[in-house]
């Protein structure tokens, strides 16, 4: 039998690398093509207009936020403008109006990006969590590194896919349990998550993927781009690494139906559980309402969080799900 190759990364063996595929340690793989088949030939997705009104318009951030002020703007699905201390983040950058392998079929755009491109702030570093089309975008690198030139930090093997479509770009590679310093008193470590990895049919689990956690001395921030809730594993693993959380960014959508994504896609009622598990003081909902990739209504994300919230009797105000445009000033202490 001819020997499996990753086009990707070349490295010994780990507690999550087997020599040519990454994989969630005591984790479930994700569904094979006869589940998908048995999903995508089902009748339980329920339709999405094609395109929405933004609540908010499009937001114009400010060049820098500085001291201990955190402001995090919607772009939109999981990408998001984090600012504090003088640092721009963009984690997940998508402006493309796929997120696919073509420009001319799959999931498409459904409401404008919340920050227009041309208004972005300095944009110092972007944080690609994996190489799923949905969060990681070439076209759009592409045009970050010719306008920002950022500091580009991503989980191993993503870097032979971005380099090519961002020549001369700035990148740090991380494994999980790596950091790298982006400025005084800031640092941004890549942690596990359960999830997966693909850009095609045999590339299955060959780049890493992983959440990252950025400390600062006022406070620090979890953002998770996917993941399964594994129940609750990395979240307790990620509040006994670092103590808890000023911000956590979790995702909320793409859950539907649950026996086909509960494994990778978490649900707005572990999100919850999540949030409290990893120690936060507040959260932000994101990865819902732009684009549809799974079954449930575009709606649908926010209402079972608003329930999920008043299930546990926390305020609303801790965990918002975020709409494109909008801005959230996260309050200190």
């Amino acid at each position: 039998m001819r020997a499996v190759s990753n086009p990707y990364y070349t490295g010994r063996p780990t507690d999550h690398f087997d020599g040519t595929r990454f994989f969630n340690p005591n984790g479930i793989e994700p569904g094979g093509f006869g589940d998908l088949l048995r999903w995508q030939f089902s009748k339980g997705r329920i339709k999405w207009d094609k395109h929405y009104e933004n609540k908010f318009p499009p937001a114009v951030p400010d060049s820098k936020i500085e001291g201990d002020a955190l402001r995090v703007t919607m772009v939109g699905h999981a990408s998001l403008l984090i600012q504090t201390a003088g640092i721009n983040i963009l984690t997940d950058p998508v402006w493309s109006n796929r997120v696919s392998p073509f420009s001319f079929i799959g999931p498409k755009r459904t409401s404008l990006p919340g920050i227009a491109f041309s208004a972005l702030p300095p944009i110092d570093v972007v944080l690609i969590t994996h190489n799923h089309y949905d969060h990681l975008d070439l076209d759009t690198l592409k045009a970050l590194n010719l306008r920002h030139h950022p500091l580009l930090v991503m989980p191993l093997g993503n870097d032979t896919i971005v380099e090519d479509a961002a020549p001369g770009a700035r990148m740090a590679v991380l494994d999980w349990g790596d950091g790298i310093n982006i400025s005084e008193g800031m640092a941004v470590y890549a942690t596990p998550c359960h999830h997966w990895s693909a850009r095609g049919m045999n590339d299955r689990r060959m780049a890493l993927w992983c959440a990252f956690v950025i400390t600062t001395p006022s406070g620090n921030l979890y953002h998770i781009g996917d993941t399964g809730f594994h129940d609750g594993i990395n979240y307790r693993a990620a509040a006994e690494a670092y103590g808890g959380f000023r911000l956590a960014t979790l995702p909320i959508g793409a859950y539907e139906p649950r026996w086909f994504m509960k494994s990778q896609h978490q649900n707005p009622e572990e999100a919850v559980e999540g949030m409290l598990l990893c120690n936060a003081a507040y959260a932000l909902g994101h990865h819902w309402g732009a684009f549809q990739l799974t079954d449930e209504g575009r709606e649908d994300p926010p209402t079972a969080l608003t329930a999920a919230l008043t299930k546990r009797s926390i305020e609303p105000t801790r965990f918002r799900a975020m709409h494109p445009g909008e801005v959230f000033d996260i309050p200190l202490g």
